[in-house]
């Protein structure tokens, strides 16, 4: 199996910290060049000194950048794609805060959708002609598994989710004939600071301690634990290798088993 991205250049949004995080780590850990995305600077540094280098030639580096500035954010990436075209673009950002979706403001819905469908558009828009000068492309969508069964509490985030994918599946099918995929994957309740946040805020509703709503929430998935960074990534990494060039369009749940559709 072909997993090698020596070579390649992979910009990996949200990459400070959980899931795009140990995307950035495991793309790197395959041999592509990667520049991380996200807001802090530090942290971004920080992380770009530890990432692996499998090779001498392999580089990696950063823009601090906000994915709720389009403008910005395209300016940004343009710039860089003048001089590393980019063959891996994992689109993944911060979910919307927690609340139902009835009573949601207008404005909630606008900034969900500025910074996850219209970030991961210019995004998409950015980068393409580089993949498609040179046949291969892989743009990776983190979401979330709302995509098939919504989830209680979560209504802008459920709404915006369902967004990307049916943008993320139109998309597939215009850049197939170029050698460019675009595949979703749906992580489901994962040790990261968003998963913090959902079970602080269910606890305090429900008037549980935030450990009796941990373990009440990972009783609902059959192997009975949340998911770690690096699984996720795992999955990213296998969806942005030349072995995965036949797969487009697709949603991956990686959940334990949570959802029950196929």
């Amino acid at each position: 199996m072909d997993l090698d991205l020596s070579g390649r250049h992979a910009l990996v949004c949200g990459a400070s910290q959980g899931i795009g995080r140990a995307c950035a780590i495991e793309l790197a850990a395959l041999g592509a060049n990667v520049t991380l995305l996200a807001r802090r600077e530090e942290a971004l540094r920080a992380l770009v000194a530890e990432l692996p280098r499998t090779h001498v030639s392999q580089k990696h580096g950063f823009l601090a950048a906000d994915s709720g500035d389009t403008a910005g954010l395209r300016a940004q990436v343009e710039a860089l794609v003048s001089g590393a075209p980019v063959h891996v673009l994992v689109n993944n950002s911060g979910g919307p805060p927690p609340g139902p979706v009835a009573g949601a403001p207008v404005d909630a819905f606008l900034d969900a959708y500025r910074k996850h469908l219209l970030a991961n558009h210019v995004l998409a828009e950015t980068v393409t002609p580089g993949m498609r000068a040179v046949g291969y492309g892989r743009i990776i969508n983190i979401i979330s598994t709302s995509v098939k069964e919504p989830i209680a509490g979560l209504g802008v985030s459920n709404t915006t989710r369902w967004a990307v994918a049916s943008w993320a599946k139109t998309l597939a099918t215009e850049l197939a004939p170029f050698g460019i995929t675009v595949n979703n994957v749906l992580p489901g309740s994962t040790r990261t600071p968003r998963i913090e946040q959902i079970v602080a805020t269910r606890a305090q509703k429900t008037g549980h301690s935030v450990d009796e709503m941990q373990r009440a929430m990972e009783a609902e998935v059959p192997m009975r634990r949340f998911a770690e960074p690096e699984e996720i990534a795992a999955a990213v990494g296998f969806l942005a290798s030349p072995a995965a060039g036949y797969i487009t369009g697709i949603n991956l749940p990686v959940d334990g088993g949570r959802t029950r559709s196929l």
